[in-house]
């Protein structure tokens, strides 16, 4: 035990070291050869492992943008100024879960204590952009006054249009989908913001109301004993948030299900990300309770749900089904090695490398049961999502709305796509920000560019619902489009929502005059 103590004092110490190597390393400039020399690393990586790598680009085009890239770097960088560079023509590929990441500013312990104990900066309000504009939509805090509908123009005298510009080059959805950057970025915009121009205390914005210019002060606030402790309980698990995936850090539940007409005919389910936590115990009590209640018409609710896991739609499915299933056909893999090269050990820290170091034959078994090849060569990964899946006894049979929009990806396109294919769900609201055709995802191989260090995870997984393929490079379509606008947005109105509700309530009046 005493020498378990003395090597986490140890690693304690080096940890506070490398920051401070790190965050030096950051702001350092690199030589432009050997950033070429990335440029090279990483597109040879890509080629290796990245399984449909030519899905919405062409080699030529793509040989010719890391070519051109290369071209470009004359002088030395450093490494946040070279991810500036080598993200957009990463973007370019469209593969949406594609990405260089950000070389974010680290911290010791002394300031991430301070993170903790102090308000957020611009975290504390809901943004929109709309036309490349920035608009505030909720202000729960009344922080500085700020009136919902309120444009901020500029953050310490820069002019938010160069931000949105900046951060759009960074940002792709899976193919031609125009939905998802701008949905996504709205939610983005200050977590890049915060990774590209460090942590500040304060900052000076300019906005617009109503044709009124004001300049405020925002400041990051040192928190109440009180608010500390009410953080602190919130924290406590219990059954019901647990059960519905209770997020502290914004007070909300990641899950709900709720009867929305009074004689619970009609039933509600949102679900905000499919993180799998808790799940299984979710699903089971809610179609439970539909079963029970008899209810005829369930609205799952998936918009801005960014995806998650493949067992909890699978499951999820299982309860909207009335016959055997496939969800996903087996995932297309670039070769069988392919998953033997996840650098299941990159960024672990001690104790990190002792649980993986207990679960790593199990995998390393799973890995190669699970990998085979086609009478072609072909290479593919088997998942138990691409078995078949038999329905739950509780599963409901009656009429199911899925309400989507440019923030549904990844997971949530998936199942959107299966449910519209099937027939099993009329799909209301906007065009879906992941692809009907699938995805590149899966699990990754974690690739550290050497030079740089950027760290490129690439995934090894091509993930495609069971579906008869549109090949059209889109998103999910709805069979209803509801766009909402930014005012409908700010009144805090869901015109896509109202209109399932409306259409619910026209089926049932409908019901009663053929009774009479």
């Amino acid at each position: 035990m005493k020498r378990i103590y003395l090597f986490l004092i140890a690693l304690t110490l080096f940890s506070c070291k490398s920051v401070e190597k790190y965050n030096a390393r950051r702001n350092t400039a690199i030589a432009p050869e050997k950033l070429r020399k990335d440029v090279d690393f990483t597109y040879e990586k890509l080629q290796e492992f990245h399984p449909q790598l030519y899905w919405y680009i062409s080699k030529e085009q793509l040989d010719f943008k890391f070519d051109s890239l290369k071209t470009t770097i004359t002088q030395p960088l450093t490494p946040v100024e070279f991810y500036f560079k080598i993200q957009p023509v990463i973007s370019q590929i469209r593969e949406g879960h594609l990405s260089v990441r950000m070389p974010a500013e680290r911290y010791d312990r002394k300031g991430l204590k301070n993170f903790k104990n102090k308000t957020g900066l611009f975290g504390r309000m809901n943004y929109r952009l709309e036309n490349d504009r920035l608009f505030v939509v909720e202000n729960k805090d009344s922080v500085q006054n700020i009136i919902p509908g309120t444009e901020i123009l500029s953050i310490n005298s820069e002019p938010v249009s160069k931000y949105v510009k900046r951060y759009s080059a960074l940002i792709t959805s899976d193919g031609k989908n125009q939905t998802f950057k701008n949905r996504y970025l709205s939610d983005a915009f200050f977590s890049l913001y915060l990774l590209d121009e460090g942590y500040k205390d304060s900052a000076q914005i300019q906005t617009s109301y109503n044709g009124q210019i004001q300049n405020l002060t925002l400041k990051r606030e040192t928190k109440t004993e009180a608010e500390l402790a009410k953080e602190k309980e919130a924290q406590k698990s219990t059954a019901d948030k647990n059960t519905n995936d209770y997020e502290a850090l914004t007070d909300t539940y990641n899950r709900t299900f709720k009867f929305i007409s009074s004689d619970s005919t009609a039933a509600y389910m949102k679900i905000k990300t499919f993180s799998r936590l808790f799940s299984k115990r979710f699903y089971q009590q809610s179609f439970e309770k539909l079963k029970k209640s008899k209810a005829e018409y369930l609205i799952i609710d998936i918009r801005d749900n960014y995806g998650g896991s493949l067992a909890e739609i699978n499951n999820l499915y299982s309860y909207l089904a009335s016959e055997p299933f496939t969800l996903i056909k087996p995932a297309k893999i670039v070769s069988k090695s392919t998953p033997f090269k996840t650098n299941f050990f990159t960024n672990t820290s001690a104790i990190g490398y002792v649980i993986k170091g207990i679960l790593y034959p199990g995998i390393l078994t799973a890995h190669l049961f699970s990998a085979r090849k086609d009478r072609e060569g072909n290479a593919f990964y088997n998942t138990r999502e691409n078995k078949v899946t038999q329905p739950k006894p509780d599963a409901f049979h009656g009429k199911v709305y899925l309400l989507i929009n440019g923030g549904s990806f990844s997971a949530s396109a998936i199942i959107a796509a299966k449910l519209k294919n099937d027939k099993r769900a009329i799909l209301v609201g906007e065009e879906t920000g992941g692809a009907n055709d699938g995805t590149v995802a899966g699990f990754y191989s974690y690739q550290k560019l050497p030079n740089s260090k950027l760290e490129l995870p690439i995934g090894l997984l091509l993930v495609q619902p069971n579906i008869n393929f549109q090949n059209k490079d889109l998103g999910v379509k709805p069979d209803v489009e509801i766009t909402e606008t930014l005012e409908q947005v700010i009144k805090k109105e869901d015109p896509v929502l109202d209109y399932v509700k409306a259409e619910i309530e026209i089926i049932a009046e409908n019901k009663v005059g053929r009774r009479k």
